[in-house]
């Protein structure tokens, strides 16, 4: 089996598709725990376990003002809870999961992009 990276094909945000620019470089983590070794007096070591919450980010997504995007990913951002996300990349795999657009969001009128960033509760699983 082969590894296949590449674009990013779509993001739908709360059932609303979204077209990925080409040269967006998204990271995702799925969420669940992240590890920290500390050190004992003695020698030893021991773990401490924190939550970690999914997110995705370097999102640049394509905006149509004919469509009202920037107004419906404002939308989105306003609302007071969770919504469903799923992010489809270049292998044909799909992640889902509920998130919330963090941060600000900011528009390029040159390239009529828009970049944001995702975190959310629970963990990113594949559909």
């Amino acid at each position: 089996m082969t590894a296949i990276g590449g674009p990013i094909e779509n993001l739908a945000l709360d059932g609303r598709i979204f077209s990925v620019a080409a040269d967006a470089d998204s990271n995702r983590k799925l969420g669940g725990t992240e590890n920290e070794v500390q050190p004992n007096g003695d020698g030893t070591s021991r773990i401490v376990k924190s939550r970690a919450m999914p997110s995705l980010d370097g999102l640049t997504l394509s905006i149509d003002d004919t469509r009202g995007d920037m107004e419906y990913l404002q939308e989105l951002q306003d609302r007071k809870d969770f919504f469903p996300v799923a992010i489809t990349y270049s292998s044909g795999i799909t992640y889902q999961g509920s998130m919330q657009i963090v941060g600000e969001v900011t528009y390029s009128s040159q390239n009529t992009t828009a970049s944001l960033a995702l975190a959310g509760t629970g963990r990113l699983t594949q559909q």
